[in-house]
């Protein structure tokens, strides 16, 4: 190509070009098909008869189902307190009843209503709907904690192009701190909108302002330590992490009985479905479950803080192969308007991202 400028053009095109090829393929594999996939739901009866009308739902729905017999009502509705089933049918002879728990997932509620509706229809009975756990009425389908954990996102990822390209000549422990620093005030913001603003954590506030602490600590300290190896290429990687795999999987639409393996896999180990799910268990189901969603999370941050380390480590020994007259400080400042104008692209390169 005989124009640099058009070159130079064409170059920096790469990255909003596979970000769009990246979202449609994550955002539209996650949420234009879901269907059941494994979805757990329970029957309640003892004795044979519970055990082969079970079956029969079963065999009918095949790999989208995985149904479970219980004996009584109250330990069905324990399982969907516990998120370990979508929902319960109660046979009877008059009013047979479906028990949901649409805090967990309104979108799975409707998925098992849609299942054992026609099951009732068959009997040419009425199906009563009865939802153990219901969202607050200021977050009536409560996907109201997947926006927080997108707004919670976007103020953590966007932060690592500001602290990378405009902090970059700033030592790695500073850059860490800010980090840090910056993590509050998104989790303060976070617990602001979910609160005062939005009311959709009507109780534990605070704790919800922890998870979003943790959560956001994690992606910035990440992000930072990338950026030492990355540089203008971070962006694309952090919107890989933690909006194409991580919004995805979270469960905050559509929980991973109602998506395909991969998402459903992630969601048992990423830190959006550890903020999801632990806002969840600490809102509406006493927390239950919570104390490994905050592991997840923690587990998160501490990798977080290991590839800070990493990148210290590599700009120390980078420094010091550096020339005496070199600056001392812990990343080198350009010394040249070559080298300048590079690092002004990468910042307008990661400010694509936001």
């Amino acid at each position: 190509m005989r124009s640099p400028a058009l070159r130079h053009v064409l170059t920096h095109l790469i990255t909003p070009l596979l970000m769009c090829l990246g979202m449609g393929l994550a955002y539209m594999g996650a949420f234009v098909h879901p269907e059941p996939n494994h979805l757990p739901v329970a029957v309640v009866g003892a004795g044979p008869k519970a055990k082969v009308f079970a079956q029969t739902i079963k065999d009918t729905a095949g790999d989208k189902l995985d149904v479970r017999t219980v004996p009584t009502r109250a330990e069905a509705v324990d399982l969907l307190k516990a998120r370990s089933v979508t929902g319960a049918y109660v046979p009877s002879t008059r009013t047979p009843e479906l028990l949901v728990a649409s805090a967990a997932s309104d979108m799975g509620a409707t998925a098992v209503e849609k299942v054992f509706t026609p099951v009732a229809a068959e009997e040419g009975l009425p199906l009563k709907v009865t939802d153990v756990a219901e969202p607050v009425a200021d977050d009536p389908t409560g996907q109201g904690l997947f926006f927080l954990l997108i707004a919670v996102s976007i103020g953590s990822y966007a932060s690592v192009a500001a602290l990378g390209a405009a902090g970059g000549t700033l030592p790695m422990r500073i850059r860490a701190l800010l980090a840090l620093g910056v993590s509050a005030v998104v989790g303060s913001i976070g617990a602001l909108l979910a609160g005062p603003v939005f009311h959709l954590a009507h109780h534990d506030l605070a704790g919800v302002w922890g998870m979003a602490w943790l959560y956001s600590a994690g992606i910035l300290l990440i992000g930072v330590g990338l950026h030492t190896f990355l540089k203008r290429w971070t962006t694309l990687t952090m919107m890989v992490l933690f909006v194409m795999l991580n919004f995805t999987s979270s469960g905050g639409l559509f929980r991973p009985e109602l998506q395909n393996g991969f998402f459903g896999t992630l969601h048992a180990f990423w830190n959006g479905a550890g903020f999801v799910e632990g806002a969840r268990s600490l809102l509406y189901f006493g927390s239950d479950g919570l104390s490994r969603n905050v592991w997840t999370l923690v587990v998160w941050l501490l990798a977080g803080l290991a590839v800070t380390a990493i990148a210290a480590a590599y700009e120390r020994a980078k420094a010091a192969q550096a020339p005496v007259s070199a600056p001392t400080a812990s990343v080198a400042v350009p010394e040249s308007p070559a080298e300048l104008a590079e690092e002004a692209e990468e910042e307008t390169q990661e400010t694509v991202g936001v």
